[in-house]
Order: C-alpha cells, then structure tokens, then sequence
C-alpha cells in the first residue's frame, strides 16, 4: 500500500486540524474544512488506509481519528509548512537582550519565561557548560562605597559576577592594579591549577588588599564550577494542566513530578546538545511519563566546546512549527547576548 499525494492530504489535514481543537478528526470535517475535491466516503476509505499503515489512530469505536506518532514524525520530517516569526513575536524575543542583563542565570531565567509565554508550553533551559573551564580575564569595578564588582571570564565566554564588600573601596588606579595582579596571577588556569605558590605571589602583590584574595577564590571556585556543571532553569510547569490531553490528575501528577527532577531533564538536555535541533515525539521519548509528550531541543553555542541547550515540552500535538521557529530565533539571540557581553567586557 502506497502513500500517494491523496493520503498525504488527507493526513495533514487531521494533522492540522487536531493540532488546533485537539478533537479526533472526521471524514465529513475534512470534506467541509478543506477543499480536496473528493467525497467524505472517498475520504473514509483513504483514513482506513492510513489507519493500517499506522500513521492515524481511532480512540474509539464512533470518533473520530487523531495521529499517530508515526504520523507526527511524517509530518515533522516531510510535511510541515516552515513558519517564520512574525515582527511582534520577534521583537518580543529580543526584549531579552534590550535589558541590563550582566548575569548567566538572570539571562537564562528570562529566555525561559519568554519561551513559555510566547508558546504556552513548559520550557526548561540550560546554562553554557564547558569541558575544562580556564581564566581568560578577571576585572574589577567599584560599585559603592563599600563594595566592588568582580567580572569573571572563563575561555570559552562564560561570565558570572560577584559583588564583594570591602571596608573602604580604593581608587580606580588601586583597583586597575589589582585587576592586573589578578589576572597575572590567574589567566589560562584551570582551578586545580591555583596552587599556594601563586597565591603566596599574589599576597605579596596585594599587600594592604590581600584581605580580597579569600572572597576572589571562592568567587572563583564558583564561576568555575558552575562552567562546568549543567545549571537548569524553567518556566511554565504548569502550563501543561491547559492541554486536555493531562485532564487525568494521575497523567498530570506523574509528568510534573519527572518536571521537578533536574536530573532526568539535565540528562535529557546533555543527550540532545550535540544536535542543533532535536524533536522526540511520544514513544520516542524513554521517560515513561513523557510517553504523552513531545519534546524539542535546540542547541546554543558560545564555541566549539560551550554549548547549552533550550528544551520545550507539550502535547504531542504541539504546534511544531511554531516552536521551531522560535527556538530558532531565541538560539540567534542567546548567541548575540552572549557575545555582546563578551565584547563589552573587552571594551570595558
């Protein structure tokens, strides 16, 4: 049995059509809704087709159908209509980076509002991870009287910045200088490589200030260690209880608690990062609870080695053109904020 142009029609239409009511489609809806120039009996029999080639299922025995997975991924893969971001949801996505953005997780946490608002589906993202992270550059800014801003920048572009109180901030001359012995002391290491020889270097050249040196190694410690481990932020959990397909509390229940365990959604981002973009549908998924689900991720890239990836999560009849085109566009921009704060840190 073939799949001809026909068939084809046919199942974009119940594809279409279920994606928006969320209601098992039936022959004489496509005769009506959709101009094929073939009668619903025509249509009935084409459906009993695609039925037994598994691309359309039947709930139950009066209703009408609804697609299989196997019909999704056709869809996915052939069929699906490329949609391009209109100027509203574009400029929406950018008001990201329009805003005073200096931290990694402030960032992360607003891309993954922005997401979930603009599809109404749950949306989880991770931070850039490194392999092994290194000092490129440390600088340090007066913010007040009794505090300074510590700018941390690992070699693959991850930035994290501490504030740290002092009794008196010195002059801007003192603080370049420090900056200087700082970043003498600690350009192209690795942490395991901070040994007592550098910092008995760095005590000496701090002299007055050598008070600062604990906080910048804990600061440091920090930055490196989450450069290296994969920090998760979401947004829209709850979004998932609008789709009558999680009406069932028990489904509902058992999908947010595999939301709440970090580790399951980290492993699945840390799976997917090597792909730029990656669409799980249904089955495909091997969480159990997420069997109901799709799952698309894309991946972001501040250099060969630092990536982090954005996952959204909805019903399998997610409109997956719609969130592909918007991964699509918010990968464009973490990119560009990514290296608008590196270039300005280098400019600073």
């Amino acid at each position: 049995m073939s799949l001809n142009d026909r068939k084809v029609q046919i199942l974009q239409a119940i594809i279409n059509d279920y994606i928006e009511t969320a209601e098992p489609v039936g022959s004489r809806t496509i005769a009506k809704k959709y101009n094929l120039g073939i009668s619903s009996a025509t249509i009935r029999n084409e459906m009993s087709d695609l039925e037994e080639m598994g691309f359309i299922m039947q709930p139950h025995a009066s209703s009408g159908r609804i697609p299989s997975d196997l019909g999704y991924r056709l869809y996915v893969d052939h069929l699906m209509q490329k949609r391009e971001l209109s100027f509203d949801e574009q400029k929406y996505l950018q008001s990201v980076i329009s805003r005073d953005i200096s931290q990694i997780d402030y960032l992360m946490e607003e891309t993954a509002k922005i997401i979930s608002a603009l599809t109404s589906y749950t949306t989880f993202i991770s931070e850039p991870v490194g392999q092994r992270a290194r000092i490129k550059q440390i600088r340090l800014l007066p913010l007040d009287m009794t505090s300074v801003l510590l700018v941390i920048v690992t070699e693959d572009n991850f930035m994290k910045n501490h504030v740290i109180k002092m009794g008196t901030v010195p002059d801007e001359d003192t603080i370049f200088e420090i900056s200087m012995y700082l970043n003498r002391a600690f350009q192209g290491c690795a942490l395991q490589q901070i040994d007592q020889t550098i910092l008995s270097i760095l005590q000496l050249e701090l002299g007055e200030y050598k008070g600062l040196l604990k906080p910048i190694l804990n600061a440091l410690k920090s930055t490196m260690e989450a450069a290296e481990k994969v920090q998760l932020h979401m947004s829209g959990t709850k979004n998932i209880l609008a789709f009558p397909e999680f009406s069932d509390i028990s489904k509902a229940k058992s999908l947010f608690q595999t939301l709440e365990e970090k580790d399951v959604l980290t492993s699945m981002l840390e799976e997917s990062k090597c792909n730029d973009l990656q669409i799980l549908i249904g089955s495909e998924n091997t969480v159990q609870s997420m069997k109901d689900c799709s799952v698309i991720t894309a991946t972001y890239k501040l250099s060969d080695d630092t990536r982090g990836t954005i996952g959204i999560v909805g019903p399998t009849r997610m409109d997956y053109s719609q969130v592909i085109s918007v991964l699509n566009g918010m990968v464009k921009n973490i990119e560009k904020v990514f290296k608008n704060l590196t270039d300005n840190n280098k400019d600073g």
